[in-house]
């Protein structure tokens, strides 16, 4: 297989890049935007506030695919930059049983000890019950999500962004299906063909009709609805590495399953480590938000769904940021490399400063189509026109990261995260909820992205220029 980003102008490649991935990164948001939505319906604060509960312990789960996702992506576009096509197949077959063992892992673990943590996270009555039964469902599928994530950046490390975005489209199709049918049963359909036009409405209502046995699930509907659309995705992906040659499912020696592993810890590990600091930061802010009451909570948590929309572009251009990077690295082409980052970090800045100014004029309608409680819809009106300010340099912080760990320094892209989030995100948050200072919990994320977010750009951005020349050595 040849290394698709090693030729060819940066700008035109990268735009064709992220018009293929623009509808994968739209679809990634519509799984949260629809399961907030359905769930929503269901009235009152308490589903929408155990959604919010959910996202620590999921984060944590995220965390580890994403780390040794990542580092398998990393080593595979390297590999192929370098036209080394059997080391590349080898680091994925590897990659794979290891995220596998490891979705299991995280099963067994949750099911066991998830729930006490609901509780010191300031889940109590029905909102525990509610979380404890979304999270139950959630944990039985969680290798789903595992292979899921991992396999779609693999398929556009190898250059195939087109059938990456084809494939996550297909499961937010599933899941927005799955998601009514399974929260609300079969009456689910029924009610949404009564606002559907055209030929749409009878089908669904004949298919509501079909469907009237099934019997609501609630917020544990949600939970089933991802699982069911992230297993046809997974098994998917899996049959497209392997024909792509990049995933071979014959038994692997050890010692050689043992040294990939080890290589491929190299880039999770330090990853992982940064990366754990979000879920942790996350239950700690969570913490925080609880002791303002479940409509905070709940206002957070569409809030943070809502926001996720904001970034359907910038993620357009970081997503195969990284691939495109390492393949580049791995071919010696580094002025490529310099210029992909430049090029990549302008337009995500200048896609979120407009997207900051637009949130100020239609957030307040967005808010009350999310949630009829006027409480909750006030709190997401705050959250929306104060921390998007800090959008761009988030962003930018992230696509620091992809730079740093596509060019072999995921260690020093650990350490950034872990100071912003350690010596800003958290101290700031823990002063606002000292103070009992309701807003002082969103300013402090704004803070924590402008400070932190510019330094993680400023590093990487200095790194990629101590590259040197094409084809020379790296440093």
């Amino acid at each position: 297989m040849e290394a698709e980003y090693t030729r060819g102008s940066i700008p035109a490649m990268m735009l064709k890049t992220a018009a293929a991935m623009l509808a994968s990164t739209l679809a990634m948001s519509g799984y949260n935007l629809a399961d907030t939505y359905f769930v929503g319906q269901l009235g009152g604060k308490e589903p929408l506030a155990a959604m919010g509960f959910t996202f620590p312990v999921i984060m944590l789960a995220g965390c580890l695919f994403g780390g040794f996702g990542g580092g398998c992506m990393a080593l595979m576009a390297q590999a192929l930059g370098a036209g080394k096509e059997e080391e590349a197949r080898k680091t994925v077959s590897s990659g794979m049983l290891l995220i596998s063992l490891i979705s299991a892992l995280i099963a067994v673990l949750g099911l066991l000890f998830a729930s006490p943590l609901y509780g010191l996270l300031g889940a109590t009555g029905n909102t525990l019950q509610l979380v404890e039964g979304y999270m139950g469902i959630w944990f039985m599928g969680c290798i789903t999500a595992g292979v899921a994530m991992p396999g779609n950046h693999l398929l556009i490390a190898a250059g195939r962004p087109v059938i990456s975005s084809l494939m996550t489209i297909l499961g937010l199709v599933v899941n927005v299906i799955l998601d009514p049918v399974f929260i609300f049963g079969g009456e689910g359909l029924q009610r949404m063909s009564a606002s559907l036009p055209g030929a749409l409405a009878p089908l669904l209502k004949g298919a509501g009709t079909a469907l009237g046995a099934v019997p609501g699930m609630g917020i544990r509907g949600a939970a089933l609805a991802t699982v069911l659309s992230q297993a046809i995705s997974a098994f998917l992906l899996l049959w497209l590495l392997s024909r792509l040659r990049l995933l071979s499912f014959r038994p692997i020696p050890l010692p050689s399953l043992m040294r990939n592993w080890r290589k491929i810890g190299g880039y999770a590990i330090p990853s992982i480590l940064g990366m754990l600091l979000l879920p942790l930061t996350n239950a700690v802010t969570t913490k925080v938000t609880a002791t303002f009451g479940d409509a905070m909570v709940a206002a957070t948590a569409a809030g943070s769904r809502l926001e996720s929309a904001t970034f359907v572009l910038p993620m357009a251009f970081g997503i195969p940021l990284m691939s495109i990077v390492a393949q580049n690295y791995g071919a010696h082409l580094y002025s490529r490399v310099k210029e992909a980052f430049r090029f990549a970090s302008l337009c995500a800045f200048a896609a979120l400063s407009l997207a900051a100014v637009a949130l100020l004029f239609l957030i307040r309608p967005i808010a009350a189509a999310f949630t009829p409680v006027p409480e909750v819809q006030e709190m997401v009106v705050e959250y929306m026109t104060i921390i998007p300010w800090g959008f761009g340099m988030l962003e930018l912080s992230r696509y620091a990261g992809f730079a740093l760990t596509g060019t072999g320094h995921p260690r020093l892209d650990a350490s950034l995260k872990a100071g912003r989030l350690l010596c800003l995100l958290i101290p700031l948050s823990l002063l606002a909820g000292a103070l009992q200072w309701r807003l002082g919990v969103f300013y402090a994320r704004l803070a924590a992205d402008l400070l932190g977010g510019g330094l993680c750009w400023g590093c990487a951005a200095w790194m990629v220029h101590r590259l040197p020349k094409e084809d020379g050595p790296a440093v």
